[in-house]
Protein backbone atom coordinates (compact mmCIF):
# COMPACT_ATOMS: atom_id res chain seq x y z
CA UNK A 1 0.00 0.00 0.00
CA UNK A 2 3.13 2.47 -0.14
CA UNK A 3 1.81 4.59 -2.86
CA UNK A 4 -1.85 3.93 -2.61
CA UNK A 5 -4.47 5.82 -0.41
CA UNK A 6 -6.40 4.13 1.85
CA UNK A 7 -9.83 4.48 1.94
CA UNK A 8 -12.56 5.30 5.44
CA UNK A 9 -15.53 3.63 5.32
CA UNK A 10 -18.65 4.08 7.45
CA UNK A 11 -21.41 0.92 7.71
CA UNK A 12 -23.42 2.66 4.71
CA UNK A 13 -20.82 2.89 2.58
CA UNK A 14 -19.86 -0.93 3.23
CA UNK A 15 -23.48 -1.86 2.88
CA UNK A 16 -23.64 -0.24 -0.50
CA UNK A 17 -20.43 -1.45 -1.42
CA UNK A 18 -21.45 -4.91 -0.54
CA UNK A 19 -24.78 -4.41 -2.99
CA UNK A 20 -22.87 -3.31 -5.54
CA UNK A 21 -20.50 -6.72 -5.50
CA UNK A 22 -23.98 -9.25 -4.94
CA UNK A 23 -25.76 -7.55 -8.14
CA UNK A 24 -22.70 -8.08 -10.23
CA UNK A 25 -22.22 -11.82 -8.70
CA UNK A 26 -19.04 -11.21 -7.18
CA UNK A 27 -19.63 -10.82 -3.25
CA UNK A 28 -18.92 -15.01 -3.28
CA UNK A 29 -15.69 -14.25 -4.66
CA UNK A 30 -14.96 -11.03 -1.94
CA UNK A 31 -16.11 -13.03 0.84
CA UNK A 32 -13.67 -16.24 -0.35
CA UNK A 33 -10.78 -12.96 -0.53
CA UNK A 34 -12.06 -11.80 2.83
CA UNK A 35 -11.39 -15.39 4.40
CA UNK A 36 -8.63 -15.62 3.01
CA UNK A 37 -6.82 -12.37 4.43
CA UNK A 38 -7.65 -13.56 7.75
CA UNK A 39 -6.20 -17.32 7.63
CA UNK A 40 -3.04 -15.48 6.57
CA UNK A 41 -3.00 -12.91 9.20
CA UNK A 42 -3.30 -15.38 11.70
CA UNK A 43 -0.96 -17.49 10.10
CA UNK A 44 1.43 -14.78 10.05
CA UNK A 45 1.53 -13.46 13.71
CA UNK A 46 0.02 -16.62 15.46
CA UNK A 47 1.47 -20.06 13.90
CA UNK A 48 1.10 -21.84 16.40
CA UNK A 49 -1.55 -24.30 18.34
CA UNK A 50 -5.39 -24.89 17.68
CA UNK A 51 -7.38 -21.79 16.25
CA UNK A 52 -11.29 -21.09 17.29
CA UNK A 53 -12.88 -19.39 15.34
CA UNK A 54 -15.79 -17.70 16.43
CA UNK A 55 -18.73 -17.00 13.73
CA UNK A 56 -21.65 -14.70 14.04
CA UNK A 57 -24.91 -15.03 11.54
CA UNK A 58 -24.51 -12.25 9.70
CA UNK A 59 -21.47 -11.77 6.70
CA UNK A 60 -19.03 -11.35 9.34
CA UNK A 61 -19.60 -14.94 10.56
CA UNK A 62 -19.01 -15.61 6.69
CA UNK A 63 -15.67 -14.30 6.42
CA UNK A 64 -14.58 -16.65 9.44
CA UNK A 65 -16.10 -19.58 8.15
CA UNK A 66 -13.72 -19.15 5.27
CA UNK A 67 -10.70 -18.54 7.35
CA UNK A 68 -11.29 -21.61 9.10
CA UNK A 69 -11.60 -23.92 5.66
CA UNK A 70 -8.23 -22.22 4.31
CA UNK A 71 -6.44 -22.31 7.91
CA UNK A 72 -7.52 -25.93 7.56
CA UNK A 73 -6.28 -26.32 3.94
CA UNK A 74 -2.95 -24.78 5.68
CA UNK A 75 -2.57 -27.67 7.85
CA UNK A 76 -4.08 -25.96 11.03
CA UNK A 77 -6.07 -27.61 14.15
CA UNK A 78 -9.34 -26.05 13.69
CA UNK A 79 -12.23 -25.30 15.96
CA UNK A 80 -15.41 -23.37 14.69
CA UNK A 81 -17.94 -22.54 16.91
CA UNK A 82 -21.14 -20.40 15.44
CA UNK A 83 -24.54 -18.85 16.22
CA UNK A 84 -26.95 -19.94 13.30
CA UNK A 85 -26.76 -18.79 10.21
CA UNK A 86 -28.60 -15.45 8.65
CA UNK A 87 -26.45 -14.74 6.08
CA UNK A 88 -27.06 -16.96 3.03
CA UNK A 89 -23.48 -16.97 1.48
CA UNK A 90 -22.42 -17.69 5.67
CA UNK A 91 -25.04 -20.99 5.46
CA UNK A 92 -23.35 -21.93 2.00
CA UNK A 93 -19.64 -21.33 4.01
CA UNK A 94 -20.83 -23.88 6.62
CA UNK A 95 -21.59 -26.38 4.32
CA UNK A 96 -18.66 -26.03 2.08
CA UNK A 97 -16.19 -26.19 5.71
CA UNK A 98 -18.47 -29.39 6.69
CA UNK A 99 -17.37 -30.81 2.89
CA UNK A 100 -13.83 -30.61 3.52
CA UNK A 101 -13.98 -32.02 7.24
CA UNK A 102 -14.40 -28.86 9.28
CA UNK A 103 -16.79 -29.39 12.39
CA UNK A 104 -19.38 -26.75 13.28
CA UNK A 105 -20.52 -26.75 16.81
CA UNK A 106 -23.17 -24.23 18.45
CA UNK A 107 -21.79 -21.40 19.93
CA UNK A 108 -22.50 -21.06 24.15
CA UNK A 109 -20.43 -20.06 26.72
CA UNK A 110 -20.09 -23.01 28.04
CA UNK A 111 -18.55 -24.48 24.65
CA UNK A 112 -16.82 -21.54 24.67
CA UNK A 113 -14.68 -21.99 27.84
CA UNK A 114 -14.19 -25.50 26.87
CA UNK A 115 -13.10 -24.89 23.30
CA UNK A 116 -10.68 -21.87 25.06
CA UNK A 117 -8.79 -24.75 26.96
CA UNK A 118 -6.49 -25.53 24.16
CA UNK A 119 -6.60 -22.44 21.55
CA UNK A 120 -3.72 -20.75 20.47
CA UNK A 121 -5.72 -18.06 19.23
CA UNK A 122 -9.34 -16.85 18.84
CA UNK A 123 -9.98 -15.15 16.00
CA UNK A 124 -13.47 -12.96 16.11
CA UNK A 125 -15.72 -12.86 13.38
CA UNK A 126 -19.33 -12.16 15.41
CA UNK A 127 -19.98 -9.18 14.85
CA UNK A 128 -19.28 -6.65 12.28
CA UNK A 129 -19.58 -3.02 10.76
CA UNK A 130 -23.32 -3.15 10.76
CA UNK A 131 -23.69 -4.02 14.74
CA UNK A 132 -24.98 -0.58 16.59
CA UNK A 133 -24.78 -1.09 20.41
CA UNK A 134 -25.68 -2.39 22.90
CA UNK A 135 -24.78 -5.95 23.04
CA UNK A 136 -27.20 -8.37 24.15
CA UNK A 137 -26.78 -10.10 26.53
CA UNK A 138 -25.83 -13.50 25.44
CA UNK A 139 -23.15 -11.94 23.47
CA UNK A 140 -22.19 -9.64 26.44
CA UNK A 141 -21.29 -13.09 28.29
CA UNK A 142 -19.42 -14.44 24.83
CA UNK A 143 -16.95 -11.66 25.01
CA UNK A 144 -16.75 -11.19 28.42
CA UNK A 145 -15.36 -14.62 28.43
CA UNK A 146 -13.26 -14.13 25.03
CA UNK A 147 -11.82 -11.04 26.89
CA UNK A 148 -11.05 -13.02 29.78
CA UNK A 149 -8.85 -15.82 28.22
CA UNK A 150 -7.27 -13.00 26.39
CA UNK A 151 -5.84 -11.65 29.51
CA UNK A 152 -4.52 -14.92 30.16
CA UNK A 153 -2.89 -14.49 27.35
CA UNK A 154 -4.71 -15.92 24.61
CA UNK A 155 -4.12 -13.84 21.47
CA UNK A 156 -7.24 -12.62 19.58
CA UNK A 157 -7.39 -11.47 16.04
CA UNK A 158 -11.00 -9.61 14.83
CA UNK A 159 -12.57 -9.70 11.67
CA UNK A 160 -13.18 -6.45 9.98
CA UNK A 161 -13.47 -5.06 13.63
CA UNK A 162 -13.82 -6.16 17.09
CA UNK A 163 -17.54 -7.02 18.20
CA UNK A 164 -19.57 -4.79 19.97
CA UNK A 165 -17.43 -1.91 18.96
CA UNK A 166 -20.03 0.83 16.76
CA UNK A 167 -17.47 1.28 13.62
CA UNK A 168 -18.59 5.06 13.57
CA UNK A 169 -17.77 5.61 17.32
CA UNK A 170 -14.20 6.20 18.70
CA UNK A 171 -16.09 5.65 22.18
CA UNK A 172 -16.92 2.27 23.17
CA UNK A 173 -20.39 2.46 24.01
CA UNK A 174 -20.04 -0.82 26.39
CA UNK A 175 -18.27 -4.13 26.50
CA UNK A 176 -16.70 -5.37 23.22
CA UNK A 177 -13.62 -7.63 22.32
CA UNK A 178 -10.34 -6.51 23.32
CA UNK A 179 -8.15 -7.92 20.43
CA UNK A 180 -4.24 -8.01 19.18
CA UNK A 181 -5.11 -8.04 15.10
CA UNK A 182 -7.94 -5.93 13.50
CA UNK A 183 -8.42 -7.43 9.77
CA UNK A 184 -9.96 -4.90 8.50
CA UNK A 185 -11.72 -5.34 5.21
CA UNK A 186 -12.15 -3.20 2.05
CA UNK A 187 -11.57 0.25 4.21
CA UNK A 188 -10.63 1.56 7.19
CA UNK A 189 -13.05 2.62 9.89
CA UNK A 190 -13.63 5.23 12.22
CA UNK A 191 -12.95 2.94 15.12
CA UNK A 192 -9.44 1.55 14.53
CA UNK A 193 -8.59 4.93 13.77
CA UNK A 194 -9.36 7.05 17.09
CA UNK A 195 -9.92 6.56 20.70
CA UNK A 196 -10.29 4.11 22.88
CA UNK A 197 -12.17 2.15 20.04
CA UNK A 198 -8.59 1.82 18.21
CA UNK A 199 -6.88 1.00 21.68
CA UNK A 200 -9.12 -2.10 22.02
CA UNK A 201 -8.79 -2.72 18.21
CA UNK A 202 -4.97 -3.42 18.42
CA UNK A 203 -2.54 -3.91 15.38
CA UNK A 204 -5.03 -2.80 12.28
CA UNK A 205 -3.92 -4.98 8.93
CA UNK A 206 -6.00 -3.69 5.75
CA UNK A 207 -7.01 -6.23 3.41
CA UNK A 208 -8.12 -3.73 0.57
CA UNK A 209 -10.44 -6.83 -1.03
CA UNK A 210 -10.13 -6.22 -4.93
CA UNK A 211 -13.31 -4.53 -5.48
CA UNK A 212 -13.30 -2.03 -8.63
CA UNK A 213 -11.58 0.82 -7.18
CA UNK A 214 -14.26 3.23 -8.31
CA UNK A 215 -16.98 1.48 -6.02
CA UNK A 216 -14.84 2.14 -2.81
CA UNK A 217 -14.01 5.63 -3.61
CA UNK A 218 -17.37 6.40 -4.36
CA UNK A 219 -18.59 5.34 -1.08
CA UNK A 220 -15.86 6.33 1.34
CA UNK A 221 -16.15 9.07 3.93
CA UNK A 222 -12.16 9.90 3.34
CA UNK A 223 -8.83 8.60 2.47
CA UNK A 224 -5.47 8.05 4.31
CA UNK A 225 -2.93 8.92 2.04
CA UNK A 226 0.48 6.76 2.06
CA UNK A 227 3.94 8.19 2.88
CA UNK A 228 4.86 7.97 -1.03
CA UNK A 229 1.99 9.95 -1.39
CA UNK A 230 2.88 12.95 0.87
CA UNK A 231 6.33 12.38 0.24
CA UNK A 232 5.69 13.82 -3.79
CA UNK A 233 3.35 16.63 -2.04
CA UNK A 234 6.66 18.74 -0.37
CA UNK A 235 8.87 21.32 -1.90
CA UNK A 236 11.68 20.61 -4.04
CA UNK A 237 14.03 23.40 -4.67
CA UNK A 238 16.15 24.78 -7.72
CA UNK A 239 19.47 24.34 -7.62
CA UNK A 240 20.05 28.09 -7.75
CA UNK A 241 17.43 28.65 -5.03
CA UNK A 242 18.58 31.20 -2.01
CA UNK A 243 16.43 32.67 1.03
CA UNK A 244 14.24 35.08 -0.72
CA UNK A 245 12.75 32.12 -2.95
CA UNK A 246 12.56 29.73 0.13
CA UNK A 247 9.68 31.74 1.64
CA UNK A 248 9.39 34.48 3.78
CA UNK A 249 7.35 33.64 7.00
CA UNK A 250 5.89 36.07 9.63
CA UNK A 251 4.84 34.11 13.14
CA UNK A 252 2.63 36.70 14.92
CA UNK A 253 2.08 35.59 18.62
CA UNK A 254 3.24 35.97 21.79
CA UNK A 255 1.78 37.55 25.08
CA UNK A 256 3.39 37.96 27.57
CA UNK A 257 3.43 34.91 30.11
CA UNK A 258 3.20 33.07 26.54
CA UNK A 259 6.18 34.29 24.35
CA UNK A 260 7.40 30.01 23.99
CA UNK A 261 4.27 29.48 21.87
CA UNK A 262 5.22 31.76 18.81
CA UNK A 263 9.03 31.10 19.13
CA UNK A 264 8.23 27.43 18.70
CA UNK A 265 6.11 28.09 15.45
CA UNK A 266 9.04 30.05 14.52
CA UNK A 267 11.56 27.02 14.83
CA UNK A 268 9.24 24.66 12.98
CA UNK A 269 9.07 27.19 10.54
CA UNK A 270 12.58 27.54 10.10
CA UNK A 271 13.46 23.79 10.83
CA UNK A 272 10.50 23.13 7.93
CA UNK A 273 13.04 24.88 5.35
CA UNK A 274 11.51 28.12 5.44
CA UNK A 275 13.94 30.71 4.19
CA UNK A 276 13.48 34.13 6.16
CA UNK A 277 10.87 34.13 9.54
CA UNK A 278 10.42 36.77 11.37
CA UNK A 279 8.54 37.00 14.54
CA UNK A 280 6.03 39.60 15.68
CA UNK A 281 5.19 39.84 19.36
CA UNK A 282 4.07 42.42 22.13
CA UNK A 283 6.31 40.68 24.09
CA UNK A 284 10.35 40.02 24.40
CA UNK A 285 10.43 36.42 22.45
CA UNK A 286 13.07 33.76 23.63
CA UNK A 287 15.81 33.46 21.14
CA UNK A 288 15.55 29.81 20.42
CA UNK A 289 18.14 30.30 17.80
CA UNK A 290 19.86 32.86 16.42
CA UNK A 291 18.25 32.65 12.70
CA UNK A 292 15.29 33.79 13.96
CA UNK A 293 14.82 37.67 13.58
CA UNK A 294 12.91 39.23 16.09
CA UNK A 295 10.35 42.64 16.17
CA UNK A 296 8.47 43.64 19.13
CA UNK A 297 5.45 45.96 18.96
CA UNK A 298 4.08 47.93 21.50
CA UNK A 299 0.00 47.58 20.41
CA UNK A 300 -1.04 45.34 17.43
CA UNK A 301 -3.62 48.25 16.39
CA UNK A 302 -0.98 50.41 14.88
CA UNK A 303 1.57 47.97 14.16
CA UNK A 304 -0.23 45.76 11.34
CA UNK A 305 -1.09 49.07 9.13
CA UNK A 306 2.61 49.54 9.02
CA UNK A 307 3.50 45.91 8.79
CA UNK A 308 1.06 46.10 5.70
CA UNK A 309 3.11 48.85 3.97
CA UNK A 310 6.43 46.61 4.42
CA UNK A 311 5.04 44.36 1.90
CA UNK A 312 3.52 41.31 2.95
CA UNK A 313 5.21 37.97 3.83
CA UNK A 314 4.55 34.69 1.34
CA UNK A 315 2.46 33.16 4.45
CA UNK A 316 1.51 34.33 7.91
CA UNK A 317 0.99 32.00 11.35
CA UNK A 318 -1.20 33.88 13.57
CA UNK A 319 -2.40 32.88 17.43
CA UNK A 320 -0.04 31.17 18.97
CA UNK A 321 0.04 33.07 22.62
CA UNK A 322 -1.45 36.29 20.84
CA UNK A 323 -3.26 37.10 23.59
CA UNK A 324 -6.48 39.28 23.82
CA UNK A 325 -6.04 41.31 20.52
CA UNK A 326 -6.13 37.47 18.52
CA UNK A 327 -9.66 38.31 16.95
CA UNK A 328 -8.78 42.02 15.44
CA UNK A 329 -5.46 40.49 14.60
CA UNK A 330 -6.79 37.30 12.47
CA UNK A 331 -9.19 39.33 10.94
CA UNK A 332 -7.41 42.08 9.24
CA UNK A 333 -4.67 39.36 8.25
CA UNK A 334 -7.67 37.36 7.02
CA UNK A 335 -7.96 40.30 4.60
CA UNK A 336 -4.74 40.22 3.49
CA UNK A 337 -5.52 37.43 1.69
CA UNK A 338 -2.36 36.05 1.82
CA UNK A 339 -1.63 32.45 2.59
CA UNK A 340 -2.14 32.09 6.71
CA UNK A 341 -2.59 29.87 9.17
CA UNK A 342 -4.91 30.72 12.51
CA UNK A 343 -4.01 28.70 15.75
CA UNK A 344 -4.86 28.52 19.55
CA UNK A 345 -6.36 32.73 20.48
CA UNK A 346 -6.79 33.05 16.60
CA UNK A 347 -9.49 30.42 16.64
CA UNK A 348 -13.03 32.44 17.46
CA UNK A 349 -16.54 31.94 16.30
CA UNK A 350 -17.27 35.14 15.59
CA UNK A 351 -14.08 34.35 12.27
CA UNK A 352 -16.86 32.20 10.77
CA UNK A 353 -16.85 32.25 6.83
CA UNK A 354 -13.87 34.76 6.82
CA UNK A 355 -11.60 31.42 5.59
CA UNK A 356 -10.06 31.84 2.24
CA UNK A 357 -9.11 29.22 -0.09
CA UNK A 358 -4.68 29.72 1.10
CA UNK A 359 -5.83 29.52 5.18
CA UNK A 360 -6.05 26.68 7.21
CA UNK A 361 -7.40 26.59 10.95
CA UNK A 362 -5.61 24.03 13.45
CA UNK A 363 -7.92 23.18 16.58
CA UNK A 364 -7.47 20.90 18.63
CA UNK A 365 -10.54 18.87 20.36
CA UNK A 366 -11.51 21.44 22.78
CA UNK A 367 -10.88 24.33 20.44
CA UNK A 368 -13.12 22.67 18.00
CA UNK A 369 -15.96 22.22 20.68
CA UNK A 370 -16.11 25.74 21.29
CA UNK A 371 -16.06 26.69 17.88
CA UNK A 372 -18.74 23.87 16.79
CA UNK A 373 -21.19 24.98 20.12
CA UNK A 374 -20.93 21.28 21.09
CA UNK A 375 -19.14 19.54 24.01
CA UNK A 376 -15.52 18.17 23.62
CA UNK A 377 -16.74 14.28 23.67
CA UNK A 378 -18.77 15.04 20.94
CA UNK A 379 -15.75 16.18 18.69
CA UNK A 380 -13.68 13.46 19.88
CA UNK A 381 -16.16 10.75 19.13
CA UNK A 382 -16.47 10.95 15.73
CA UNK A 383 -13.49 13.80 14.60
CA UNK A 384 -14.07 13.50 10.68
CA UNK A 385 -17.58 14.27 11.12
CA UNK A 386 -16.69 17.77 13.60
CA UNK A 387 -13.27 17.98 10.48
CA UNK A 388 -16.24 18.82 8.11
CA UNK A 389 -18.77 20.78 9.80
CA UNK A 390 -15.79 22.78 11.50
CA UNK A 391 -14.60 23.41 7.80
CA UNK A 392 -18.36 24.26 6.55
CA UNK A 393 -18.50 27.07 8.99
CA UNK A 394 -14.77 28.56 8.70
CA UNK A 395 -14.06 27.97 5.25
CA UNK A 396 -10.79 27.37 3.78
CA UNK A 397 -8.94 24.37 5.65
CA UNK A 398 -9.35 22.64 8.39
CA UNK A 399 -6.59 20.61 10.36
CA UNK A 400 -8.27 18.81 13.32
CA UNK A 401 -5.46 18.11 15.22
CA UNK A 402 -5.86 14.52 17.42
CA UNK A 403 -4.13 11.55 17.31
CA UNK A 404 -4.30 10.99 14.27
CA UNK A 405 -5.34 14.78 12.71
CA UNK A 406 -7.99 14.82 9.87
CA UNK A 407 -7.64 17.78 7.40
CA UNK A 408 -11.29 18.73 5.98
CA UNK A 409 -10.95 21.04 2.36
CA UNK A 410 -13.28 21.88 0.01
CA UNK A 411 -14.26 20.34 -2.99
CA UNK A 412 -14.71 22.25 -6.53
CA UNK A 413 -18.35 20.45 -6.11
CA UNK A 414 -19.01 22.29 -3.37
CA UNK A 415 -18.93 19.17 -0.99
CA UNK A 416 -15.73 18.48 1.60
CA UNK A 417 -13.11 16.01 1.29
CA UNK A 418 -11.24 14.63 4.31
CA UNK A 419 -7.93 13.71 4.80
CA UNK A 420 -7.20 11.40 7.88
CA UNK A 421 -3.12 11.68 8.64
CA UNK A 422 -1.16 8.34 9.47
CA UNK A 423 1.39 8.06 12.80
CA UNK A 424 2.37 10.46 15.43
CA UNK A 425 3.52 9.29 18.92
CA UNK A 426 2.08 9.19 22.32
CA UNK A 427 5.03 11.30 23.64
CA UNK A 428 3.49 14.71 21.33
CA UNK A 429 1.07 15.25 23.81
CA UNK A 430 2.93 17.87 25.86
CA UNK A 431 2.75 21.95 25.73
CA UNK A 432 4.12 23.68 21.91
CA UNK A 433 3.72 21.02 19.85
CA UNK A 434 0.56 22.41 18.10
CA UNK A 435 2.67 25.63 17.73
CA UNK A 436 5.53 23.81 16.02
CA UNK A 437 2.57 22.14 13.55
CA UNK A 438 1.51 25.83 12.76
CA UNK A 439 5.58 27.05 11.73
CA UNK A 440 5.61 23.75 9.69
CA UNK A 441 2.45 24.80 7.81
CA UNK A 442 3.18 28.47 7.29
CA UNK A 443 6.84 27.30 5.96
CA UNK A 444 4.80 24.95 3.55
CA UNK A 445 2.51 27.32 2.81
CA UNK A 446 5.36 29.89 1.87
CA UNK A 447 7.22 27.64 -0.38
CA UNK A 448 4.24 27.71 -2.80
CA UNK A 449 1.99 24.57 -1.63
CA UNK A 450 -1.87 25.14 -1.69
CA UNK A 451 -3.17 24.89 1.49
CA UNK A 452 -4.69 21.67 1.30
CA UNK A 453 -1.33 19.94 0.23
CA UNK A 454 0.66 21.85 2.91
CA UNK A 455 -2.34 20.69 5.34
CA UNK A 456 -1.61 17.12 4.20
CA UNK A 457 2.22 17.22 3.89
CA UNK A 458 2.37 19.12 6.87
CA UNK A 459 0.20 16.95 9.80
CA UNK A 460 2.26 13.93 8.48
CA UNK A 461 5.54 15.65 8.76
CA UNK A 462 5.19 16.55 11.87
CA UNK A 463 3.94 13.17 13.11
CA UNK A 464 7.12 11.70 11.31
CA UNK A 465 9.02 14.12 13.32
CA UNK A 466 7.63 12.68 16.93
CA UNK A 467 7.94 8.92 15.31
CA UNK A 468 11.66 9.72 15.41
CA UNK A 469 12.21 11.95 18.54
CA UNK A 470 10.06 9.17 20.20
CA UNK A 471 12.53 6.63 19.08
CA UNK A 472 15.31 8.70 20.11
CA UNK A 473 13.90 9.64 23.81
CA UNK A 474 11.30 7.56 24.47
CA UNK A 475 9.46 9.46 26.97
CA UNK A 476 9.21 13.07 27.81
CA UNK A 477 9.10 14.52 24.41
CA UNK A 478 8.92 18.30 23.45
CA UNK A 479 8.07 20.45 21.02
CA UNK A 480 11.96 21.28 20.33
CA UNK A 481 12.77 17.27 19.94
CA UNK A 482 10.08 17.42 17.20
CA UNK A 483 11.78 20.09 15.37
CA UNK A 484 15.28 18.43 15.40
CA UNK A 485 14.02 15.89 13.80
CA UNK A 486 11.92 17.52 11.02
CA UNK A 487 14.94 17.51 8.23
CA UNK A 488 15.57 13.69 8.82
CA UNK A 489 11.62 13.06 8.80
CA UNK A 490 11.43 14.93 5.64
CA UNK A 491 13.69 12.72 4.15
CA UNK A 492 12.24 9.67 4.81
CA UNK A 493 8.80 10.99 3.37
CA UNK A 494 10.47 11.53 0.45
CA UNK A 495 12.32 8.45 -0.19
CA UNK A 496 14.73 8.47 -2.78
CA UNK A 497 13.50 11.14 -4.74
CA UNK A 498 15.91 14.14 -5.61
CA UNK A 499 15.40 17.28 -2.64
CA UNK A 500 16.40 19.86 -5.68
CA UNK A 501 14.90 20.64 -9.71
CA UNK A 502 17.63 21.65 -12.00
CA UNK A 503 18.64 25.31 -12.32
CA UNK A 504 15.86 25.69 -14.88
CA UNK A 505 12.90 24.60 -12.77
CA UNK A 506 11.64 21.92 -14.46
CA UNK A 507 10.03 19.44 -12.57
CA UNK A 508 11.08 15.84 -12.63
CA UNK A 509 8.11 14.70 -11.28
CA UNK A 510 4.24 14.80 -11.51
CA UNK A 511 2.38 15.43 -8.30
CA UNK A 512 -0.25 12.83 -7.61
CA UNK A 513 -3.47 13.60 -6.68
CA UNK A 514 -4.43 11.77 -3.38
CA UNK A 515 -7.10 9.94 -4.24
CA UNK A 516 -10.77 11.25 -2.01
CA UNK A 517 -14.07 10.99 -1.48
CA UNK A 518 -16.55 14.17 -1.63
CA UNK A 519 -19.39 14.36 0.56
CA UNK A 520 -21.55 17.69 1.62
CA UNK A 521 -23.42 15.97 4.52
CA UNK A 522 -22.29 14.33 7.58
CA UNK A 523 -22.82 10.81 7.43
CA UNK A 524 -25.52 8.88 9.49
CA UNK A 525 -23.30 7.46 12.69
Amino acid sequence: MAGVSEYVLDPRGAREIDARLERAGLLDLTMEEAGRAVADAVMARHPVGPALLLAGGGANGGDALVAARHLLALGREVHVLAQPARHPLTRLNRRRLRTVGGEVRPLTPAALRRALAGAGVVVDGLLGTGFTPPLRSALATVVDVVNTAHDAGTPVVSIDLPSGLDACSAHPDGPSVTADQTVTLMGLKTALLFGEAAARSGEMILAPLRAPPGWVRGEALGTRPSDAQVGALLPRRSADAHKGTAGRIWILGGHPGTVGAAALAGLGALRAGAGLVTVHSEAEVPLVTPELMMRRHADWSSALPGLHGLGLPDAVALGMGLGPQARAVARTVLGWRVPTVLDADALHPELAGHGHDACIWTPHPGEAARLLGTPSGAVTRDPLAAARRLQELLGGVVVLKGGPSVVAFPDSSGGVTLSVARGGHPGMASGGMGDTLSGILAALLGQGLSAQDAAVAGVRLHARAGERAGAAHGYGLIATDVCAELGAAWLDLRGTLSPTLPPDGSPRRSRPQILQMVTSAPPDC
